[in-house]
């Protein structure tokens, strides 16, 4: 199955729902039109039957360069509030944060299933804080991340102060957040900020192919696991013993575990169906 848009494209088949950033003359920059595209595509994933994983990747020679600044939203500073103004003048860009970056973070990091990024180019400011925010990230050996927020002196959004602390740690974050170098790929590997740097001419099969295999996996379970390590974040140590034994009852009660458990002891593989 597929579904055309114009500034993203969303392929669906068994069981991998593909969606491309498609700006490629842009760098897969963000503007609204892409937005209000995401949000049907990722509504439409989560309701539909086939797709038990998601990969996200972009057109062209790069991932996503972050926010279009030629965007009308952010190149109008005398904009009355209701477009995007402020009494103090300027674009209001929390504005921007709270109902286009936000919903889309958040939604990357809720979907009931696996959500791999594949990072075929440069990924900078909120490309990069996106790329981040997804469960398993590969990354082309000439791909870059770049935390370019403080050239044009604003924060790291998308959930960038969050991941990125996380990943490599407070002074890695600071020196990537304060500077705004360029990473590459293979110190982004070295670091923990990805999964796996891969060949150029290997991410797309190598994506599809850990997508193909997640897709085939008790699906539910996965989204207990994404749940769980997300929200331990926030948690004592009771806390997530508290947490884990609710989700662990919850899992006990799939159609999943009894097929995998059949399995194990039958000797067999399972087949799952993602419930």
């Amino acid at each position: 199955m597929t579904d055309n848009y114009n500034t993203i494209t969303l392929n669906i088949e068994g069981g991998l729902a593909i969606l491309t950033l498609n700006r490629p003359k842009k760098l897969n920059s963000f503007n609204d039109e892409m937005f209000a595209e995401l949000r049907q595509a990722f509504t439409h994933i989560s309701l539909a039957n086939g797709p038990r994983c998601l990969l996200i990747t972009g057109a062209g020679r790069g991932f996503c360069a972050g926010q279009d600044l030629s965007d009308p939203a952010v190149l109008n500073p005398t904009a009355p509030d209701k477009e995007g103004g402020n009494s103090q003048g300027g674009p209001d860009l929390g504005h921007a944060v709270e109902n286009k970056y936000n919903p889309l973070v958040r939604a990357i990091a809720e979907l009931e299933m696996p959500v791999i990024c594949a990072v075929n180019g440069v990924a900078a400011g909120a490309g990069s804080s996106v790329a981040l925010g997804c469960d398993i990230v590969f990354a082309a050996r000439s791909a870059s991340f770049i935390q370019s927020f403080c050239k044009i002196g604003v924060i790291p959004d998308s959930g960038g102060t969050w991941h990125l602390p996380r990943l490599v740690g407070r002074s890695r974050t600071l020196g990537m957040a304060l500077l705004g170098e360029k990473l590459s790929a293979q110190t982004a590997e070295e670091w923990g900020l990805i999964w796996k740097c891969i060949d150029d001419d290997q991410l797309m099969d190598e994506a599809i192919r850990t997508g193909k295999h997640l897709a085939k996996q008790p699906t539910t379970g996965l989204s207990l696991i994404k749940r769980a390590i997300r929200e331990s974040a926030s948690h004592s140590l009771d806390e997530q013993l508290d947490l884990e034994r609710d989700l662990m009852r919850m899992a006990g009660r799939t159609e999943d575990y009894a097929e995998g458990v059949a399995a194990f002891m039958e000797k067999r593989k399972p087949t799952f169906i993602g419930k």
